[in-house]
């Protein structure tokens, strides 16, 4: 499943793309791509006649702000799940020219015939539109159980301390929790684990003060590290030109089982955790 890294790549994707992107025709493949409204016909009449403004991304969520004649046309709210992509077939006719292909969930051209698409193969990825003046997080529910973004002042030591006092829930399970901290996967925890020396199962409230900055610290540099290389494309992540992630060759530990370790040399583990596959060092992460 795309994580924050892969999600922000495809937000900065969407906001160079479609910056002023006119709707003018929505194409609505398979009914369950639509979270909101009840039906297609009515998620293609709310974007329709609409321009694309700014792309927002919380957590694994997406959202644009529409404007309809000047005046707001509410939001467009996207999640990508496990395999949902966005496709961008800018010149007009390349579309007609890229076979459809039966994972296309969602299209959507301007007047000029360019031509954004949307594809998930596992068919677990939504989409919303929430009305003008509708609060987003009344439409679009997740947002209402999503901890403090990882870069903001409200994700600090003081806070996991809080958060995870008394509690025997392994770090890493605790990480994976969106209500604790947004966006994070597990690409990301095994890697901030790893950089900041903490084996995956150490009860969460048996870390003090300094060992939680020292990980709140690792998640922020490896999730910045990520951005900075497109994200991660393990299997099935592309931006919106078709592009791997490149993060994937720089991972320390994760989906590295039984290599050696780029700082000790001994081998990889990797065991199951909450139903996860988690991967750590022996040595280095003490």
């Amino acid at each position: 499943m795309p994580e924050l890294p892969e999600v922000e790549t495809v937000r900065r994707g969407l906001e160079q793309k479609t910056a002023g992107f006119e709707i003018a025709k929505v194409a609505v493949h398979r009914a369950r791509a639509i979270a909101h409204p009840a039906s297609p016909e009515a998620f293609a009449t709310g974007l329709e006649g609409c321009q694309v403004g700014i792309w927002s991304r919380r957590g694994k969520y997406l959202s644009a702000s529409l404007w309809r004649d000047g005046k707001d046309g509410g939001h467009w709210g996207v999640h990508l799940r496990m395999t949902g992509q966005f496709l961008w077939l800018g010149s007009p006719g390349a579309g007609a020219q890229a076979p459809l292909g039966k994972h296309t969930r969602v299209q959507l051209w301007d007047n000029q015939g360019q031509e954004l698409r949307f594809v998930d193969m596992r068919s677990f990825g939504q989409m919303w539109w929430v009305p003008p003046a509708v609060p987003i997080e009344s439409v679009i529910t997740g947002l209402q159980r999503l901890g403090p973004e990882p870069f903001s002042a409200d994700f600090s030591a003081t806070y996991l301390r809080d958060k995870l006092k008394g509690s025997s829930r392994p770090i890493k399970t605790a990480l994976l929790d969106q209500a604790l901290v947004a966006g994070v996967g597990n690409i990301y925890a095994d890697e901030s684990l790893f950089s900041a020396g903490i084996r995956p199962h150490t009860p969460s409230g048996r870390l003090g003060v300094g060992k939680l900055e020292s990980l709140r610290q690792a998640l922020v540099e490896v999730l910045e590290r990520s951005i900075g290389a497109g994200g991660t494309t393990f299997s099935d992540f592309r931006d919106l030109t078709g592009t791997n992630g490149n993060y994937g060759g720089q991972a320390l530990v994760y989906r590295r089982s039984g290599q050696p370790c780029r700082v000790c040399g001994g081998p990889i583990q990797r065991e199951k955790l909450g139903g996860r596959s988690s991967h750590w060092c022996p040595n280095c992460q003490g």
